[in-house]
């Protein structure tokens, strides 16, 4: 996935277009950031449009960077939280510490730390799991995998066990 730091590469966040409707923050890497894809063609804008479209009214900030891991991510959230006050945050991260060979238990504790400030700032939370390539090692690739699910189950918070799940 690419560096972090490239605002070429970086998603745009948007000003909420609406100040009653619920907000929901992303904070995600390339998989959310739309690398590589053509602007509003990625799966949060989808989303967006899709809230458009319906019933419900949200606003959706795009906070995602392509290559950010969850310290990046840990250390960006203080802010958007600040800033935002969101209702939903969904995060996105973890891939490329694992892409990385990062310890997973700091990808845990970054990612347990994430999701319980944003509980303290008021929002529901939603933990977006990854799987990695199996050349990592069957184990590494479990424990991983593993990961989002014990952290949603410790946070007490929602759990999407695999964004790619029908497409990769």
């Amino acid at each position: 996935m690419p560096a972090a730091g490239n605002p070429a590469q970086a998603a745009t966040t948007s000003e909420p277009a609406v100040t009653d409707a619920p907000l929901i923050l992303v904070v995600g890497d390339s998989l959310s950031a739309e690398y590589g894809l053509s602007r509003g063609t990625g799966w949060v804008a989808q989303m967006q449009k899709r809230l458009e479209d319906g019933e419900l009214t949200a606003s959706v900030v795009n906070a995602s960077i392509s290559g950010d891991t969850t310290a990046g991510g840990l250390s960006r959230l203080p802010a958007l939280l600040e800033d935002h006050h969101p209702d939903v945050v969904i995060i996105e991260l973890g891939g490329n510490d694992a892409l990385r060979g990062l310890p997973l238990n700091l990808s845990a504790q970054n990612l347990t730390s994430m999701v319980e400030q944003s509980q303290e700032a008021g929002a529901e939370v939603i933990l977006v799991g990854m799987q990695i390539p199996p050349n990592y090692g069957p184990a590494y690739a479990r424990q991983f995998e593993a990961l989002f699910a014990q952290v949603a189950q410790q946070t007490n918070s929602r759990l999407v066990p695999f964004l790619l799940e029908g497409i990769a």
